[in-house]
Parts: structure tokens; C-alpha cells; sequence
């Protein structure tokens, strides 16, 4: 079973000083990123700082984004995919095909693809049946700039639901871990962020990607069920088990064994 990621905390590649501090900073996983966060006269240096952190700290683990298929980075980054153990899986930016995941599956690392194009979206469902992915991302940013979509309006809320509509529906058919929603970018916004937190974890998606510590626990609180939330799943757990029954009722409400399932989820999250 995949680990349970509610937070997914991204530390530059060509900022190795940051890297400790990342992994203690509380994240369910750190993403270091060799693609948008580090220059392109950086690559190199970045990957030699990868190597070095995975040699010198053999009991890390970490996600590794690497650059794009397309771009002319990508081999050399997958080379220090396959060397480090360190590496538990690799975030595949503007992933468009199964063919790229295939190439990037071939590390013998768990693929977790970035759906940030046109193109991705539309190569949905070859992409989450393509073998060797754990589960799918959101990389919504860099889709509404490509869309030319004007971000914080009610269009790009009716494009982004969507587009996570069909990220959760088809890693839900493919029996992928559950997806990441994309970052929000204004770190200095709880409240923001805890509103598009809500909205995505009730949608079924299992966390989000962040961009700064301060959002970890903001993730964190609002994956966690609430008081009343495993109040009624403990009741709900307890009733079945004592009297082995699959359907009956509990505050006047109707449970039958969806939402049975759906208890024993809760209290196991």
C-alpha cells in the first residue's frame, strides 16, 4: 500500500542547505526539484547536490522532480534517479504520454506524473494505466498560463474543478494512491488555503503540494477528521462489528456497507 501523503513539501535542487531542514519541517514527503526552482546554468551543480545528500544521508528518503521528457536534462537526471536510494519516487513535470512515463519507470522508481498541460489532461487515461505509476499530481499553474486562463476568477475555478474531476476519476478507475492537488501559491494565506484544502480532500483527493512549511500544518489540520467526523465513524465501526450487521440505522439515518467502508477509512486515516 502507498505511504498516505497529505503534504508534499518542494526544496530546490541547487539549495542543498535547505535540504535537512525540508525533511524535518513535518511534510508526509519532500520533493526536491531539479526543474522549475533551479536555472538552467544550475542543472548540473543541482544533481552533483543530490548525490552528495543521498550518499552522505543514507536514510533519507525523498521525491526527485526531474526536468521534462522533452527537455535535454531529462536523461541525465533519470541516471541519478538509478543511482540513488535515497530517491523513493520521481515527479514527472508536463507528462504527456505513457511513453515518457515508461522511460521514467524504467529507473525501477514509483512514477508520479504532473498533469499540467493540454496535453496531459487529454492523455489522462493512458497515463493511469501506464505501469509503474503510484498516483497523478495537479500542476494547475503552469495549465491556466498555457490555457491563457485568468487565475483567481470563476473561469479558472470551473476549468481547475474539471480538470481535478478527471485526475480523481482516473486514478480512482486505475486504482492509483490518491492524487495531489496542485500548490497554492500564496503562502501567507491560511485561509485560503485551508478553503481549497477543504474542497479537494472532500472531492477525494488525498493532499496537496506546497511550496513553503508554514502550509504544512494548515494540510495537515484540514485532512484530519474532525472531532464529530470520527465521533460518528467510531459508532458507526462499533455497531457493525457487534452485531455483524452490513444495514441498519443510527440517528435516524440509513447505513449500509459504503458507508460502513467509509468509517473504517476515516478512523484509519
Amino acid at each position: 500500500m502507498s505511504q498516505r501523503v497529505r503534504s508534499a513539501l518542494f526544496v530546490p535542487a541547487s539549495r542543498p542547505e535547505r535540504f535537512s531542514k525540508a525533511l524535518a519541517a513535518g511534510a508526509d514527503a519532500v520533493i526536491i526539484d531539479l526543474e522549475d526552482a533551479v536555472e538552467s546554468g544550475l542543472k548540473d551543480q543541482a544533481r552533483d547536490n543530490v548525490r552528495a545528500f543521498a550518499r552522505e544521508h543514507s536514510d533519507a528518503r525523498f521525491l526527485l522532480r526531474v526536468n521534462g521528457a522533452t527537455t535535454a536534462w531529462f536523461a541525465d537526471d533519470l541516471s541519478v534517479c538509478s543511482e540513488c536510494d535515497a530517491i523513493s519516487g520521481i515527479l514527472l513535470p508536463k507528462a504527456e504520454s505513457a511513453q515518457q512515463i515508461a522511460l521514467t519507470a524504467a529507473t525501477g522508481k514509483p512514477v508520479l506524473p504532473i498533469v499540467e498541460s493540454a496535453r496531459g489532461v487529454l492523455a489522462l487515461p493512458e497515463m493511469a494505466a501506464a505501469a509503474g505509476v503510484e498516483r497523478l499530481s495537479f500542476g494547475s499553474l503552469d495549465l491556466m498560463l498555457e490555457a491563457g486562463t485568468t487565475p483567481d476568477t470563476d473561469g479558472a475555478q470551473l476549468l481547475l474543478d474539471h480538470i481535478r474531476c478527471q485526475i480523481l476519476l482516473h486514478s480512482t478507475a486505475s486504482g492509483l494512491a490518491a492524487p495531489l492537488d496542485g500548490v497554492y501559491p500564496d503562502f501567507a494565506n491560511d485561509e485560503g488555503l485551508a478553503g481549497v484544502a477543504r474542497q479537494v480532500r472532500d472531492m477525494g483527493y488525498g493532499g496537496m503540494l506546497c511550496i513553503h512549511p508554514r502550509q504544512i500544518p494548515v494540510i495537515h489540520s484540514v485532512f484530519a477528521p474532525t472531532a464529530a467526523e470520527a465521533d460518528w465513524a467510531r459508532r458507526i465501526v462499533e455497531l457493525a462489528d457487534s452485531t455483524g450487521s452490513s444495514a441498519f440505522q443510527m440517528d435516524g439515518k440509513m447505513v449500509d456497507a459504503p458507508v460502513i467502508e467509509r468509517a473504517r477509512r476515516l478512523l484509519a486515516s
